[in-house]
């Protein structure tokens, strides 16, 4: 089955020069075939993800077409303006596949707003909003190394489709032929014709407008002298970071200047992902040269941001998602109640993952904290249900540990943009009066426990990776740990269970152990992973360390 279909590719004229030299550099090889045509990639609520090339499997126009065909068949059954946002990022072959996207939507006679150079993903959310669009599209693969691309369908609401909405854009897809079903016209035409539209700088103007109106003390930033090292890896994020932190005061910003410029070839970081210690080298390097006070990098598609703080004794220290979150939160909190710009009945959202240490900073400042299933989505939803009871300004922010953050309704995915900006506003805040981000941070732990929350991975590739994960979830559930490294499981959530849970059913498995630490098992929704997140508390930092040690050494034989 495979072999006719590469067959039949190999026959075609293809509209994309880079695909027939490697169709034919694979002849004879049946392994390298079936990889790229025994299975197509598998359109879900994170929409497509997977490696450039030639194939049923791999990202290319052909996959990009059929994707956009099925998007456009559930697009016309909705009614509404008809109207298609859609976004790109810096990554290998972007601009081609958002305008591919864009001729399909045009030849269905289906509006089109597109941006006219690359944006992040927060912009894309925001324009599907601001043209009341039936869905977005943002071409991206996140933080996946460069030979990886993806495309990312959003509903009206600006978040990232339903799973409803899914499954019947998947069901579409299937009907389309990959190779001749899309209905196409050129980019060229669908301009003339009035179809394809470039979003406005109306539209850009408002989402930097409604980023810097969340602002907890507007001016602090003007006079505090912030010195910031910037990262946009290559990626999105330059212009509209550099933006907003202009607009608020920040001056003196210095950009790694291998990482400046858009490349999806991510040169000096293989894997571009701000959680990655190799991505951020070059911007410590230059924190330390220059003395910074402060050191971001934002992701290719610029919806997360990491940070490194400058420490008392000239040593910068990176930070981790939990510690970023749970640093905005107490910073949001405070600040809004000292302005009197807190909300009544105030909400935060985090994943089921992210550190347990926010809920219990949330109560201290009376905000209510909902925990919901991993995938800003879930925080998306939230919004959305604070938003259908007209109470959405009760939302004051959200986060996950994966460093994705989000601080306010404008938006419905996670936002590096205004991460950066609170987070600079923080360093300014804390500066101006005699502290800083990491004395901030030692109070926290110092006022409510010492807590570690570590992640560890466990890579499956190739063509049965997904299989083999599938069966050790499938052994977790039917012979459950009794214990880990001697410390006794006392609770097993399954969020396969929506009825335990009262969330959405998903794979999930959650241990709370004798000691309080907690051990999360879960496989990535992107990538073939397994992911194992723990969350210690010890009487200082070592002792959280040494107990997370122990229950990792435990973990790996369930997951061999």
């Amino acid at each position: 089955m495979y072999q006719d279909m590469y067959e039949r590719w190999l026959a075609a004229e293809l509209d994309d020069a880079d695909l027939k030299p490697e169709l034919e550099s694979v002849k004879g090889d049946d392994a390298a075939i079936q990889d790229r045509f025994a299975v197509a990639l598998k359109f879900g609520t994170a929409g497509l993800r997977g490696v450039i090339g030639a194939g049923t499997n791999r990202m290319n126009i052909y996959v990009v077409r059929q994707a956009t065909q099925g998007l456009a068949n559930w697009v016309k059954t909705q009614g509404g303006s008809q109207t298609v946002a859609i976004s790109y990022d810096s990554r290998i072959k972007s601009n081609l596949f958002a305008r591919t996207a864009a001729e399909v939507l045009a030849a269905n006679g289906i509006k089109v707003r597109i941006y006219s150079a690359l944006m992040p993903v927060p912009a894309l959310s925001f324009a599907t909003r601001y043209y009341n669009c039936n869905a977005g599209i943002m071409v991206t693969a996140s933080h996946n190394p460069a030979k990886y691309n993806g495309y990312k369908a959003y509903g009206p609401d600006g978040c990232q489709m339903t799973d409803e909405a899914a499954d019947i854009v998947y069901a579409e897809i299937q009907k389309t032929d990959i190779l001749t079903g899309a209905k196409l016209i050129s980019f060229e035409d669908g301009m003339a014709q009035g179809l394809i539209e470039y979003v406005g700088d109306d539209c850009i103007n408002a989402l930097y407008a409604a980023i810097e109106a969340r602002s907890i003390r507007p001016g602090i930033c003007k006079t505090a002298g912030l010195k910031l090292v910037y990262s946009p890896l290559n990626g999105s994020g330059l212009v509209p970071v550099t933006h907003v932190l202009g607009d608020i005061g920040i001056t003196d910003i210095t950009i790694v200047p291998e990482q400046k410029n858009p490349d999806g070839n991510f040169p000096t970081c293989p894997y571009p992902n701000p959680e990655i210690f190799e991505a951020l080298r070059l911007g410590l390097e230059l924190a330390e040269k220059s003395g910074a006070d402060l050191m971001l990098a934002t992701d290719p598609d610029a919806d997360r941001v990491g940070i490194a703080v400058k420490c008392k004794d000239g040593s910068y220290e990176l930070l981790s998602g939990n510690e970023v979150g749970v640093l905005l939160l107490d910073y949001i909190c405070a600040g809004r109640i000292e302005q009197g710009t807190m909300p009544k009945n105030p909400v935060m959202c985090k994943s089921i993952v992210s550190t347990p240490l926010a809920d219990k900073v949330a109560e201290h400042y009376g905000v209510e904290c909902r925990n919901v299933l991993t995938g800003f989505k879930w925080i998306g939803d939230q919004i959305a249900k604070l938003e259908a009871d007209g109470e959405v300004d009760r939302f004051i922010f959200g986060f996950e540990e994966s460093y994705g953050y989000l601080a306010g309704p404008y938006v419905r995915d996670k936002d590096a943009i205004i991460g950066s900006m609170l987070i600079c506003e923080m360093a300014a805040y804390y500066r101006a009066k005699g502290s800083s981000i990491k004395e901030e941070l030692e109070r926290i732990y110092t006022e409510y426990g010492r807590y570690l929350n570590k992640v560890d991975s466990f890579e499956f590739p190739g063509l049965f990776g997904m299989d083999k994960m599938a069966d050790i979830m499938q052994n977790l559930r039917v012979n459950p740990p009794k214990d880990f490294a001697g410390d006794k499981v006392v609770k097993v959530v399954d969020y396969k269970k929506p009825e335990e849970t009262g969330l959405p059913a998903a794979n999930v498995l959650i241990y709370t152990l004798e000691s309080g630490a907690t051990v999360v098992v879960r496989p990535s929704g992107t990538e073939p992973k397994i992911k194992t997140y723990f969350t210690t508390k010890g009487k200082d930092l070592a002792e959280a360390e040494a107990q997370k040690e122990k229950l990792a050494e435990a973990c790996k034989p369930l997951l061999a």
